[in-house]
């Protein structure tokens, strides 16, 4: 698995950057003001720090934008990257300015000169999701990692601030490292597997096979992986970091690749869906994140992983299955799967654990790019309490959500004329319709989100502070909600 890089935090040192070798990072106000650092940086190199920050050059660059002295003369760095920013900027914009320097910086060793920042860890943090990159399957050897120093006025502060950071990357990694594996690698046992490996940070996880999955009535997730060889799991990871409240729960659809089934997607772009199981990636990255930083709170993860797959055996169009609720669903289109999986997997969530609230995850709708892009993540809800509270934290992690709506006028038209409702509703609102079928497993007043992640999960051009690929979309934001709303002062 990816391993983020862990930054040193150092004090305000002059004569380090005298002898340091790799790249120097300094920071200049959009004013073109150089603080102490950034002066001592521009002494050695002759002035041409000060050249730079007075030329139109300088003026025509944003706010977080850099730019990159190779080779100054009378230094022994191999750059100087030159990052124009107020150190009293927001977190959003600290981690936006600590990933552009990341993109600068490439590989090898860099120090940070952050001097009196109030925004050291946030910076050091954008900088650390930045550096990701998915090597696994490439043969040239992979360039060495380097460190980054990060010199600051207040280094133990930083260093403390930026530990639950750290473990949020982690969860980060390991939700891209998921969501940018091959189907002939992370299959549904794979995916187990690794979920199983998370017992050794406290955890208790629970795996439950297909002979079980059909005891419990839970033909909905099953009927997606008929076609498959691939066998369906259930996988249950438990944190008991609370008192003795009930848990909060994560619910994520795990699709290990989506054929379409019978409804056989187009060949164009079907390699993308490895990345279906976005949504049991992020429960997974989110749950690693509260165990290593030991969250008080009681959180339990729930992802149904299956491989939706044509052949002899698989579910047709016009089937109809019998959920674990025991509401009956006639299977208009077998790549509407996803909806599915996550009707047993909500239900048996409720019933097992009681939680005080639910959040869904999946790659669910294409219809949810349509509506909002690769910028915001579709939010639907039975609540506006908890809604607050998670477009809050998505919003104070600079991850894009957008609350969207539902309606018994949606609801129609997922009627049925054989059986008590059907899994899609057609072109028309289809992000929407599709919501309205999980709301159907939510039981009356549980508090809801369903979050389609669809646009988001995965990019083909970098994000704010993630290299192109999988994002990770989701762990910051889910992890903030949980420390900010959920955790309780003496665990």
């Amino acid at each position: 698995m990816t391993t983020p890089l862990q930054p040193t935090f150092i004090a305000t040192d002059l004569s380090l950057i005298d002898g340091f070798e790799g790249k120097l990072v300094v920071f200049i106000t959009p004013k073109g003001g150089l603080d102490p650092l950034a002066r001592r940086v521009n002494k050695l190199c002759k002035g041409a720090v000060a050249r730079f920050a007075s030329s139109d050059d300088f003026n025509k660059m944003e706010q977080g934008d850099t730019y990159t002295l190779s080779y100054p003369a009378g230094m022994l760095a191999k750059a100087v990257i030159i990052l124009k920013t107020t150190k009293k900027t927001d977190a959003i914009i600290a981690r936006k300015a600590g990933a552009a320097a990341a993109r600068a910086a490439g590989v090898g060793d860099v120090m940070l000169l952050a001097g009196a920042s109030r925004i050291t860890a946030q910076i050091a943090q954008g900088f650390v999701l930045c550096q990701y990159d998915f090597t696994d399957h490439k043969t040239a050897d992979a360039p060495e990692a380097g460190k980054l120093d990060v010199m600051c006025s207040n280094p133990d502060d930083s260093s403390t601030q930026f530990a639950d950071m750290a473990a949020t990357a982690q969860g980060v990694f390991f939700t891209r490292d998921l969501v940018n594996a091959p189907a002939n690698v992370l299959s549904t046992t794979e995916f187990a597997n690794q979920l199983v490996a998370l017992r050794k940070l406290g955890l208790k996880v629970t795996v439950l096979e297909e002979e079980e999955l059909a005891k419990l009535g839970m033909n909905s997730l099953l009927c997606v992986g008929l076609g498959s060889e691939t066998p369906t799991k259930m996988v249950v990871m438990e944190w008991q970091g609370g008192g003795d409240e009930q848990p909060f729960a994560l619910v994520g659809k795990g699709v290990v690749f989506d054929t379409g089934g019978i409804s056989l997607k187009q060949a164009g772009g079907m390699e993308e869906m490895t990345m279906d199981m976005g949504g049991a990636g992020v429960v997974a990255g989110v749950m690693k994140s509260i165990a290593l930083r030991k969250a008080k709170a009681n959180i339990v993860g729930l992802v149904g992983l299956v491989e939706n797959m044509p052949d002899g055996r698989a579910t047709r169009p016009g089937d109809v299955v019998t959920s674990m609720k025991g509401d009956t669903i006639e299977v208009i289109n077998t790549d509407a799967e996803g909806r599915l999986v996550l009707a047993d997997v909500l239900w048996y969530a409720q019933k097992t654990f009681n939680p005080t609230g639910v959040i869904n995850l999946a790659t669910l709708t294409g219809a949810i790019i349509v509506g909002l892009g690769h910028e915001n993540a579709g939010v639907f809800s039975n609540n506006d309490e908890l809604s607050r509270k998670f477009l809050n934290a998505a919003k104070i992690e600079g991850e894009g959500a957008w609350r969207m709506p539902m309606g018994d006028a949606y609801d129609k038209l997922i009627k049925s004329r054989i059986a008590d409702m059907k899994n899609t509703g057609g072109r028309s609102a289809g992000s929407i319709t599709a919501a309205q079928f999980l709301q159907r497993f939510v039981m009356p007043d549980m508090p809801w989100i369903h979050l389609d992640i669809a646009g988001v999960a995965l990019t083909t051009t970098p994000t704010a502070v993630a290299p192109k690929g999988a994002t990770g979309w989701g762990v910051r934001a889910l992890d903030r909600m949980i420390a900010d709303t959920l955790e309780t002062a003496d665990g």
